[in-house]
Parts: structure tokens; sequence; C-alpha cells
């Protein structure tokens, strides 16, 4: 039988949480591949995933995207039978060129009747008995991996790297400050690797921004989607805030204001997704908002936690990421979102609390905050067809 083995790497260091951290990332790993044909069969060290062998390699991709896994394997599983064993190795090296080979055994199963040093050597006398090869214990063409345990003997050469992180939801759910900049989806990414589900949350701004604008957010929403399979879009209509600030805003605090007023709606509204944190991509000293003094002005309307995964990331890394996650390409497209939109010439980078307090009072904007999240729009299908025309 030729099946799948996922080594789980971080989460053995759980202990009492490893259960629920196994049983969580079984539930994703259900999720990502729903519209395949599978059984999954796991324990405390190893989970076992059966399919049609056409699917083997489309199934494996998937599950490099879902964190929690340090490793993927295909193998072939045998019973704790010597003669199995020896007649499985021969067959499947049929298809294998090599010169030299070694073998590495791990008898989980201490009742099977050969130590593993023992066992590599048996196996490693069928192999020179079968094929022109030598023994190469440094620097060998191929590895041939034995791991015998109680529920049989699996049988594997390659191992392929996963993700990592711990499973999507096992920290709780946070709330991503979407825009379609470079920055917020690394964020978002960061955020799923360490165990945090998270809402996307984008402000949208019409007629001043397009409807191209909203659309290149859902698509980097559905790129990031592949490492969760469970994320909603939230689109907040924020154009009459928006008109309210630049009427009544001195113009260089129009971007403070503007953020103080996007955290208060997110604030809100995480209580009513039940999210725990929010999640932005705000970068120390990228911006003028970003700056200590502009994030200790802008944090002060709200006392739900901010986490800023590439806040200590220059651009070159938070690029490197982009690109090796899929974001990149459609982050660079250029459609201004609310925060490119008409950004003052000398925006204020060290902010007075007490005048964004006075600023403010000119307008009310408790009665528009509350009217613009009762008519949020929720985006739960981020199939890519429906976005495509963007790309």
């Amino acid at each position: 039988m030729k099946l799948i083995l996922i080594k789980y790497g971080e989460l053995t260091t759980k202990k009492q949480n490893r259960k629920q951290f196994i049983e969580l990332l079984s539930r994703n790993i259900e999720n990502i591949l729903k519209n395949f044909n599978f059984k999954i069969k796991k324990d405390r060290v190893r989970m076992y995933i059966e399919c049609e062998e056409k699917d083997l390699s489309e199934i494996t991709k998937k599950l490099q995207l879902v964190f929690g896994i340090h490793s993927i394997v295909i193998c072939h599983k045998v019973n704790n039978n010597i003669d199995e064993i020896k007649e499985k190795v021969v067959e499947i090296l049929k298809n294998k060129r090599f010169n030299t080979f070694k073998v590495e055994t791990k008898r989980a199963d201490k009742t099977f009747s050969i130590n593993s040093m023992d066992f590599s050597a048996l196996i490693g006398g069928v192999v020179l008995k079968n094929y022109n090869t030598k023994v190469d214990v440094h620097n060998p063409d191929i590895t041939i991996k034995i791991e015998i345990r109680h529920e049989g003997t699996f049988i594997y050469f390659d191992e392929i790297k996963g993700i990592g992180g711990y499973p999507v939801g096992v920290q709780g759910k946070g709330l991503l400050m979407l825009s379609g900049g470079i920055d917020s989806p690394v964020a978002g990414y960061l955020s799923l690797k360490r165990g945090v589900d998270i809402e996307c949350l984008y402000f949208e701004s019409p007629p001043h921004t397009s409807i191209e604008a909203k659309n290149k957010v859902i698509e980097l929403a559905r790129i990031i989607n592949a490492y969760s399979g469970n994320i909603k879009v939230h689109v907040v209509p924020f154009t009459e805030i928006q008109e309210a600030i630049y009427k009544n805003v001195d113009s260089d605090y129009v971007i403070t204001i503007m953020r103080r007023m996007m955290y208060r709606i997110a604030a809100k509204y995480s209580k009513i997704r039940k999210c725990k944190i929010l999640i932005n991509g705000e970068s120390i000293g990228q911006v003028a908002s970003q700056t200590l003094d502009s994030m200790v002005v802008i944090n002060n309307v709200t006392s739900i936690p901010v986490i800023r995964p590439v806040a200590c990331l220059d651009k070159i890394e938070i690029i490197d990421i982009a690109k090796k996650i899929g974001t990149y390409e459609t982050s660079i497209l250029p459609f201004e979102d609310c925060c490119t939109i008409f950004v003052p010439r000398h925006p204020v980078i060290n902010p007075n609390l007490s005048k964004c307090i006075e600023l403010e009072s000119r307008f009310d904007f408790e009665f528009l905050i509350d009217k613009t999240i009762e008519n949020i729009e929720t985006i739960t299908n981020l199939e890519k067809e429906k976005y495509s025309d963007i790309l």
C-alpha cells in the first residue's frame, strides 16, 4: 500500500496540548483536501493519509501549505514481516537509478525481533545481492528509510519539508486589516503560521477607490487562503467617514485620524466576529503613520491587542516573504486603496493626542462608525475565477 506519512515536528513539544493540536491539524487537512477522496489515520507521533494514487502528487503539494506539518513522506506500507519488507524494498528499487546507497532503520516496535542497526545491515545485504551497487554511508545516491512501528513497516526515500508552525486556529482568531499593499498579506501569513485563524477587514472608499482595488484585495485573501482554507473578507464602506475626515481635519492630520477611525471600526467589529486580536502590516518607521509616536496615538483608541508581525522587518525582507507566498505580483498591481488616495504632502510624524481628540470632535464619528459597521459586506467565496479579471 502506498500512502502519505506526515511528521508533526514542533507539535511534539506540546505535551499536554498535543492531542488538541493534532486534532486541529487533522481538521485543517480535511478542509484543505475536501475535493479529494481520502482517509486520515493519526496517532501521537504520526499521521497517515490514504488516497488514490493518481492524487498523490497534487495532495502532497497542498499539504506543503498546511501549517503544523514538519515533513511529508510518500511511503510504502507493509506488515512487520521480514520477508515482506525485503520483497518490497527490492520491488520499489526497480524504479530507482543509483550507484550507491545506505539504509536507515528506526524500530519503534520493540517487539520486532531484530534491532535497528542489524536490520539495516540485513536489508543492505539484500540490496547488494539484487543490484550492482555499493554502500556509501556518507554521501549515498539514495537512502532507504525504514520505520518499523506497531501498525506496520513504512519504507520511503525522501522527506518533503513542510511549512512548520502551529495548526491554524489553535491560538484562536484574529482580524487582519488587509490592504492592497505588500505588507498586510505577509502579516496575515505569519499570523496563520503561529496558529492564529484570521478573518480580513478591507476598507473601501468608492468612488475614490475602484472595483479593481477591491478585487485585488480579495485576490490577495484568496492567495493566503491556500494556507488556511477558512478566510472571510469583510468589506467596510469607508467613503462617508473618509470624506468627513477630509472636510473637517487639518491636512497634516488626515492620515492619523483616518487610521484612528479604522482602528475603532476594527476593534468594534472584532468583538462581533469573536476575534481576540487585531493584526496589521505596520512596519516601524516605514511611513508617517508607522513611527512609534504615531502608533501610540493611533493605538490609543482601542484596548484590544494589536499584533504587527512585520514590525521589525525591513522592506526587502517583507518583499522576500511576499514572493515566497505568492502575493507579491498581486500586491504591486497599480490600484489605490484608502491608505494611498489623497495622501497629504507633509503628514504629521509626531502627532499630538490632544489635537487628534479636538479634530475628531468636529464631526459625529461615532454615528458614522455605527452606520458603517451595519453595512459591512462579507465575502466567503474566494474562488479565483471570480476575480481573475484583475490579473
